[in-house]
């Protein structure tokens, strides 16, 4: 597997507790790598004319200058997820085009979510905080992390089966182990690629290339027979006639969906 350039990141907050906590958030994710952290504007500015980071951890309510104030100082600005204690600056938050806002206290899980959300802006090409990757071993990573057995789990998505949704959890099932962990499916499924992964039920969402077989109701991927919802068919259906999807399956089975399902 190619080695992946991290995500410098910067954390500025004029709380030590606060960087103290967002610091050993960082050091726990391996895609993260610590560039330093200051307690006001002013070291940012400093900092960041000598240094290139790739993401910003940034408090708004600060001294002298507001975070937000901040953000608009600069050119050129990295990927920025605002952290706050106070709820009213979410909206301003995301108008300076954040990718998350974090409200203090930051538990880890939430802080996750967020570092996440900047993996599929790289996987998605729209990370401007990283130039364009000079050969492959700059390339984007291609995984999430998630929370489970009171540990980070770092997922792979060419690994992933299928992922079910189990009310505030999910399941996620790969060939050598399966992970439970607390996210909503829908949440995670706008954090898939649209070209690798599915909804085909309310309670579940699969690997296109993994489908080994299906007919009307069901496709079946590692002997698990997963059923087909009749709202989901339509979209499975033209993705299973794509080109793409055509090269992943064998040419016997490719036919369509059709009538009663419920799901």
């Amino acid at each position: 597997m190619p080695e992946y350039r991290k995500i410098r990141c910067l954390v500025i907050d004029d709380e030590l507790p606060a960087r103290e906590i967002l610091k050993k958030h960082i050091s726990r994710v391996e895609a993260l790598e610590p560039s330093g952290d200051c307690s006001n504007a002013v070291e940012a500015l400093s900092f960041l004319k000598d240094k290139r980071v790739d993401l910003l951890f940034l408090d708004i309510q600060m001294p002298h200058l507001l975070g937000t104030d901040f953000i608009r100082t600069l050119k050129n600005p990295p990927n920025i997820i605002f952290t706050t204690a106070f709820r009213k600056y979410a909206v301003e938050g995301f108008e300076l085009d954040a990718v998350d806002f974090l409200l203090k206290p930051i538990s880890f899980e939430r802080f996750l979510k967020a570092v996440n959300k900047v993996l599929q802006l790289n996987l998605q090409g729209n990370y401007d905080g990283v130039p364009p990757p000079a050969n492959h071993t700059e390339s984007v990573p291609p995984f999430l992390y998630f929370r489970a057995d009171r540990k980070m789990v770092k997922v792979l998505f060419n690994d992933i089966l299928y992922i079910e949704g189990l009310n505030d959890y999910i399941k996620i099932i790969t060939p050598a182990k399966t992970i439970i962990t607390k996210h909503l499916l829908a949440s995670l499924e706008e954090m898939l690629p649209r070209h690798e992964f599915v909804r085909i039920h309310k309670s579940f969402i699969i690997a296109i290339n993994k489908i080994e077989s299906f007919n009307a109701d069901s496709v079946e991927i590692g002997k698990k027979e997963i059923p087909v919802g009749r709202s989901f068919k339509l979209n499975l259906t033209k993705i299973l006639n794509s080109s793409a999807a055509s090269q992943a399956l064998s040419p016997g089975n490719t036919h369509s969906f059709r009538n009663n399902d419920a799901g």
